[in-house]
């Protein structure tokens, strides 16, 4: 499924022009990137948890030539899916 089937089916169910589904599904996508952005947790009922983590630096190695590569700590999004979820 792709972003454009997940516009089409709010359009079909709410039955509002597919201008502003997609208006409706970019929005929540943009507040989502925002939230975590920010360090925010996302906590979506029945579905799941996405939160951002921090990662610890590491080694890494180029698959070519075998150097080993230096990986700086970051941070990255996880998600946890929830009990509704899980049980499909």
């Amino acid at each position: 499924m792709i972003k454009a089937d997940i516009v089409n089916r709010v359009a079909e169910v709410s039955e509002v022009p597919r201008v502003k589904a997609a208006l409706a599904v970019d929005t929540i996508f943009q507040t989502m990137k925002e939230a975590l952005r920010d360090g925010k947790r996302i906590e979506l009922r029945g579905f799941g948890v996405f939160q951002v983590r921090d990662r610890k630096k590491g080694v890494g190695r180029n698959p070519k030539t075998g150097v080993e590569v230096a990986i700086a700590p970051g941070k990255t999004v996880r998600f946890k899916p929830g009990k509704g979820l899980k049980n499909l």
